[in-house]
């Protein structure tokens, strides 16, 4: 399998356990799309909208989550601090 020039550093060799038998369809051909590795193999993932709220309640504190969507298509999220979403993503709460 080759992978992508930006992609080289990452391992490239696979379990045979974890292969399977590859039946061909038309909607797995995905678009490519300009993605930045940076040096530490990270990638800055913009967040896509704010799904949904909660309280979490503990002895003498309340915390506030909010679920951040990062991939509509993949469905990706993840709950995160509101404070945190709000001061490094303030886009999405107005």
């Amino acid at each position: 399998m080759a992978l992508p020039p930006q992609l080289a550093k990452l391992h490239s060799v696979f379990h045979v356990s974890q292969l399977r038998k590859y039946v061909h369809d038309p909607s797995h051909i995905l678009e490519v799309e300009d993605i930045q590795i940076r040096e530490d193999l990270s990638v800055e993932v913009q967040p896509v909208c704010i799904e949904d709220t909660k309280t979490k309640e503990l002895r003498r504190k309340t915390i506030n989550l909010v679920r951040v969507v990062w991939d509509r298509k993949t469905g990706d999220s993840t709950w995160e601090l509101e404070d945190d979403v709000k001061h490094s993503y303030p886009h999405l709460f107005l």
